[in-house]
């Protein structure tokens, strides 16, 4: 199925209106992240939430102001957030009790041993278990001014603040909360104004710690990405989740956001070929300026439970926005992509083409897709 969308001038629907998508999380008052509080009503999110809590304090290092940022909103929103069911229209059609009835267990660490080979051509930047690795990265053929690393290595306090900006800004579903609380770090890529990346940035995920099948044990990793190119800029990202051992059992809830200034490019590929017993739940938010041009292109194979949440804001006029997505079921899975795009302002372009193949019985394939033009 294929859609495109030219956003008008005028107002189709006067009733349509946005949701601010300013925080509305009252300021914290101290940098410390609150305690969750077992007056939550529902034991499973309080159970999870508490365990993301307890597997990084033990860290003896301070967390950069954005990442504390990130972790006080969302351990509020967590708070008022229960577990989703077939009840709730956005997870009608989706099952999740493969991890409502797991032991899920945090991952604190990286394997201390890794034996996985990282041939690629391109820049590449690799995260194993949610933890930036570096002896697997190679970030060397850069541009200069270019910043590809963790939060907390960022080269400038300007760059700090630009990042801090944004964080914390746009309100998720639950798994977006939850990745906040628990995400041990936040990878970062920075272009600056007018500058160009003629290589793509080849972000590979690696799941390595796993369940058996049957054992009912699924660790979680939380990886977290923030994308920020400034006016002018330009960039190709391959986002690319694989699983390192055959039908481990795992979940990797996965969250990247992308912020494009005025004029700027950004080329995204997204393949996702994880264990088929794993459950990968990714978000991906984008805002785009005046001008930019955003285009995704994604293939997802694996995983018994795959969801791939999608969310655009167009936050200028003239922009360019392009989807296209292909999943493939081959066994007992579920493929499933919601997307919605926000367009606030004139000459707004949007395509979207989105092909699925369900090549057995018990296959699923879910698809849910909202282009919404405001006033």
């Amino acid at each position: 199925m294929a859609a495109t969308l030219l956003s008008p001038h005028l107002l189709l629907n006067p009733k349509l209106s946005i949701q601010n998508s300013a925080s509305k999380f009252p300021t914290p008052k101290s940098r410390s992240t609150p305690k969750i509080r077992a007056a939550f009503s529902d034991p499973f999110v309080l159970q999870i939430a508490e365990s993301l809590e307890d597997s990084l304090s033990s860290s003896s290092t301070s967390s950069p102001p954005p990442l504390q940022k990130l972790r006080d909103a969302s351990s509020q929103t967590v708070l008022s957030t229960p577990w989703p069911s077939r009840k709730d229209e956005p997870f009608r059609f989706t099952d999740t009790s493969l991890i409502r009835y797991s032991q899920v267990t945090p991952i604190s660490h990286p394997p201390t041993s890794i034996a996985i080979s990282t041939d690629t051509q391109f820049p590449n930047l690799s995260i194993v278990d949610g933890h930036i690795v570096y002896s697997l990265s190679n970030l060397s053929q850069l541009p200069t001014g270019v910043f590809v690393g963790s939060l907390s290595s960022l080269p400038s306090e300007t760059i700090t603040k630009k990042v801090s900006e944004f964080v914390a800004n746009f309100e998720g579903d639950l798994f977006w909360s939850l990745n906040g609380l628990g995400t041990p770090d936040m990878a970062v890529v920075y272009v600056p104004a007018g500058c160009r990346v003629e290589m793509p940035l080849h972000i590979v995920y690696y799941s390595v710690e796993g369940g058996d099948i049957g054992s009912k044990k699924l660790p979680v990793s939380n990886p977290r990405v923030f994308v920020l190119v400034e006016e002018g800029g330009e960039i190709g990202v391959i986002e690319e989740y694989v699983g390192v051992g055959e039908n481990k059992c795992y979940w990797a809830n996965t969250v990247t956001e992308v912020v494009i200034g005025e004029g700027a490019k950004v080329k995204h590929s997204y393949i996702q070929s994880q264990s088929l017993s794993a459950a990968h739940i990714k978000w991906t938010s984008v805002q785009q300026g005046s001008s930019s041009s955003y285009e995704l292109i994604e293939v997802s194979t694996g995983g018994k439970l795959s969801r791939h949440n999608v969310n655009i804001q167009q936050v200028g006029p003239d922009t360019v926005t392009e989807l296209s997505a292909f999943h493939l079921s081959v066994g007992d899975q579920t493929q499933d992509l919601h997307s919605r795009l926000v367009l606030d302002h004139p000459r707004g372009y949007s395509r979207q083409l989105h092909k699925c193949i369900v090549a057995h019985s018990l296959g699923q394939a879910v698809f849910d897709g909202n282009i919404k033009v405001n006033r």
